[in-house]
């Protein structure tokens, strides 16, 4: 027999124990029964043990009872306080006030539910569940954002403000200024989650409100007010050397017209990233002041005006070169907008300026100039001093004057305003039918002499008008003796209109010099002679037709027994000038002048009352 095999009276015991097992576990089963029927029923209208509210410990109680106790010990709604804070400023609120509502019913009858919500499975597990862990259950509330929402934009009202670039403004001469502001905005949705999140915490809180500021891009302009100020506290003078005179021209802008060409602008950095205001000249308006200025400011750039030295076969200056200036707007502009802004109220002008083709330093290899090449002298014996005056201040204006090579030369440009504020006098003229009174009376024995200079130096003659009738002047010799070969060889010039022009078609520089003495005038060409020659002929005076009978009439302004000659008789004729030009020999051009000449009455004025005069030949 194995040892470890139970004996007889083990056996007997393990089967004893196995017949009372059954009933032990009824037993067991009918008490855990009893105990549950108990715990139901002391349980059965209140809440299970271990069940919580926000700490809130609602065991055994009924559902009143729940109730009664979390509407005492929850009152966060009504006692609760959220401050808001920003700029220095507070706002205070109870939850109840943002919309915040906690409610005690619901939330009891959530803690009565749990155990009995499920099926009795679940329902055992929940009791046990909150028995041995307990359950903690948040109250029911509710949160109307909106009314958060709503108190969150009435305090924005007083934190927010827009932005305020500052501002610069003119009226008239005064400067008034406009600080800048930085703008502020309560970020409503970052506040209100804040707020939210306090509130679900049931906890008091101060919030610090979520505000975005922005900063204008302008904040302060009192430099540029001041430096407005200061532009206006005086006239701006503009000023500029004087075009003729060793002085200088100046212009008053006063401060209320100085104000109304300002303007205030934006500028920015080189990246754009900060602006700032300035002040400066209105670009537009002073385009127009500025530009209306420079036609008299302009210069026209002038040769040199030499004369040649026979002796020494050199040129000599003898009016220095003018250079030549014209404003510059733009530059000038720029100059007075810097100039104002460093507080300066003097600002000279700028130009630009340009020297002419021939300046003081040229010389006669330079400009070809090395010999007489022509010289022509006419004469005006029996002119009264006033024609002679006109002749010398005519004259004058050619003396040392340069022709560039290949340029037309225009006598009347040259001559310039012919009037008595330039030296003219008045003397008998030209006009129309008859010779009268007037000023710069001889120019033409200027433009005659200039016409056979540039005739008999072989130079194509561009333009010439011939005299309405022969004048005595111009067929002069030396000794005072009249050659009619001349005749057809005289010029008019009536400025603008009628002109001389010639070419100076050589490759050298052409100088004039002019020399009225006595009663003579003599035209010289220095240049470099290209070995032209001229051969001419004339027909003469032809068709000649005989002067009218004189014409007598009255002038009321001469004494009784007095006649005076007014206007001197010339035949009429025409003549025929041919010219050949040749250059070493060789024909280079032919050209040919024709001029009519019309018959010219002499003209007698007589005072009234004078005896004598031939009654057929009175008008």
């Amino acid at each position: 027999m194995n040892e470890n095999e139970p004996n007889g009276a083990s056996k007997l015991l393990l089967a004893r124990l196995l017949l009372a097992l059954p009933m032990a576990l009824v037993i067991f089963g009918l008490a855990a029964i009893a105990t549950l029927v108990g715990f139901e029923v002391v349980y059965a209208d209140r809440v299970y043990p271990g069940v919580h509210v926000q700490n809130i410990d609602l065991s055994g109680l009924t559902l009143d009872e729940a109730n009664e106790k979390l509407s005492d010990a929850l009152q966060f709604s009504q006692q609760g306080v959220i401050q808001f804070h920003a700029q220095g400023l507070s706002w205070t609120f109870t939850p109840a006030e943002l919309g915040y509502r906690i409610d005690p019913s619901i939330s009891a009858k959530q803690a009565y539910s749990v155990g009995r919500g499920g099926w009795f499975g679940a329902n055992i597990l929940q009791k046990v569940h909150a028995w041995f862990k307990g359950v903690l259950i948040s109250p029911v509330v509710t949160y109307d954002e909106r009314v958060a929402l709503k108190v969150l934009q009435a305090i924005a009202e007083e934190v927010d403000q827009p932005v305020v670039e500052a501002s610069l403004n003119l009226n008239n001469t005064d400067v008034s200024v406009i600080s800048g502001q930085v703008g502020r905005e309560v970020d409503l949705p970052a506040t209100l989650a804040a707020t939210a999140n306090h509130l679900m915490q049931m906890e008091n809180a101060q919030i610090a409100l979520e505000v975005k500021e922005t900063p204008p891009m302008i904040m302060d302009v009192d430099l540029q007010a001041e430096q407005a100020r200061k532009i206006l506290s005086a006239p701006l003078v503009l000023t500029a050397p004087d075009a003729e005179e060793d002085a200088i021209s100046s212009w008053i802008i006063d401060p209320q017209d100085l104000a109304a060409m300002l303007t205030v602008y934006r500028v920015e950095d080189e990246q754009g990233q900060e602006s700032s205001y300035q002040i400066g000249v209105n670009q537009e308006l002073f385009y127009v002041y500025l530009s209306s200025l420079a036609p008299g400011l302009y210069v026209n750039p002038v040769n040199t005006r030499f004369i040649f030295n026979d002796d020494i076969r050199q040129l000599e200056v003898l009016e220095p070169a003018v250079i030549g200036r014209d404003l510059d707007v733009d530059a000038s502009m720029e100059k007075i907008n810097a100039e104002l802004l460093k507080g300066t109220h003097e600002v000279p002008l700028t130009f630009t300026n340009f020297a002419p083709a021939v300046t003081d330093d040229a010389g006669d290899e330079d400009l070809g100039i090395t010999e007489l090449v022509q010289k022509y002298t006419s004469y005006f014996y029996g002119s009264e001093a006033a024609r002679v005056q006109n002749i010398r201040a005519a004259s004058s204006r050619f003396h040392g004057l340069l022709v560039a090579p290949g340029e037309t030369f225009s006598m009347a440009q040259a001559l310039g305003n012919i009037s008595l504020d330039s030296g003219y006098a008045e003397a008998p003229i030209i006009y129309g039918d008859q010779t009268i009174q007037g000023i710069g009376g001889g120019v033409c024995q200027v433009s005659t002499t200039l016409f056979r200079t540039a005739f008999f130096g072989g130079f194509p003659i561009n333009e010439r008008h011939a005299h309405s009738y022969r004048v005595g002047y111009y067929e002069q010799l030396s000794n005072g003796a009249r050659d009619t070969s001349l005749a057809g060889l005289d010029a008019t010039v009536f400025v603008p209109i009628v002109d001389v022009k010639f070419t100076n078609d050589t490759g050298h520089w052409l100088l004039m010099e002019t020399y009225v003495e006595g009663f003579s005038l003599t035209w010289k060409f220095y240049s470099t002679s290209d070995g032209r020659t001229i051969d001419w002929q004339t027909t003469g005076p032809t068709n000649v037709i005989k002067a009218p009978e004189p014409l007598y009439r009255e002038n009321p302004d001469l004494p009784k027994g007095t006649i005076k000659q007014i206007d001197y008789s010339a035949d009429g004729a025409d003549v025929n000038v041919t010219r050949t030009v040749y250059r070493n020999d060789q024909v280079y051009f032919s050209d040919a002048f024709y001029t009519h000449y019309h018959p010219w009455r002499a003209i007698y004025e007589y005072g009234p009352g004078t005896e004598g005069i031939p009654e057929q030949k009175s008008d």
